[in-house]
């Protein structure tokens, strides 16, 4: 059974110090180049809007999603994922489902329209998932450094 577990409250507070440090392991296979002080990173990104659900199995992580709600003038309110990941020999048994499941209902309770994410154009597997969960595809997203 998978059961979606907050890390953080919608104030951006750490609920569970444990399940952050256990979520890091995963985290990183979408996000291998995150800070070796990861939970300095993630306070951070907490304290800058994002919040985290994960999804364990029994005792394991077995996926982690980073997201936050805010208005822009495109979309309105809408509830944003800046990662979505789940642990590779798990993908494929409904942690990704159950994770967006999660998410939309937290886009609900806020009063959000909609979900948006960005994927990178290589992770073909994903965006077949993304596809068969009812996304679509509405922009292109540019990046330019300025370093």
């Amino acid at each position: 059974m998978i059961d979606v577990r907050e890390v953080t409250n919608e104030a951006g507070e750490l609920l569970c110090g444990e399940l952050l440090g256990r979520a890091e392991v995963v985290h990183r296979e979408l996000r291998p180049a995150l800070s070796a002080d990861y939970r300095g990173q993630m306070r951070r990104v907490f304290d800058g809007g994002g919040r985290m659900v994960v999804a364990t199995s029994g005792d394991e992580v077995a996926g982690v999603a980073v997201y936050r709600i805010f208005e822009d003038t495109h979309s309105g309110l809408k509830l944003h994922v800046d990662d979505l990941v789940v642990s590779e020999p798990l993908r494929g048994h409904g942690v990704g489902r159950a994770l967006l499941d999660a998410l939309a209902e937290r886009a609900r309770e806020a009063g959000a329209a909609t979900i948006t994410l960005d994927s990178g154009t290589q992770r073909h597997r994903a965006h077949a998932f993304y596809f068969r969960e009812g996304f679509f595809i509405t922009s292109f997203n540019f990046k330019k450094s300025i370093t």
